[in-house]
């Protein structure tokens, strides 16, 4: 069972937040809101995604890249820490 698979509804609740995210960006946009606020609404939903993305990276990386059961010559558990740790840093 791969990551996403197990994680599904977890997954699927941060995709509906985003979802409802952007529908007020419509909704902002429909009704003339001005520009301060729709970009901040903007800006949220760029981090909702980039958040969405990191943690499918993250899990990812944990189950196909590190996993001493599944793959025993794996990378390097720190090494691959420090890479999700610029992922982090770089979506955010």
């Amino acid at each position: 069972m791969t990551h996403t698979v197990r994680e599904k509804h977890k997954l699927l609740a941060r995709v509906r937040r985003l979802r409802g995210q952007i529908e007020a960006i419509e909704r902002a946009l429909d009704t003339d809101a001005g520009c301060e606020q729709v970009m901040h609404l903007i800006a949220g939903a760029r981090g909702a995604m980039a958040g969405l993305m990191a943690e499918v990276v993250e899990d990812h990386v944990r189950t196909h890249l590190v996993d001493p059961a599944l793959h025993p010559g794996a990378l390097n558990a720190e090494a691959a820490e420090q890479l999700l740790d610029v992922v982090r840093t770089y979506l955010k």
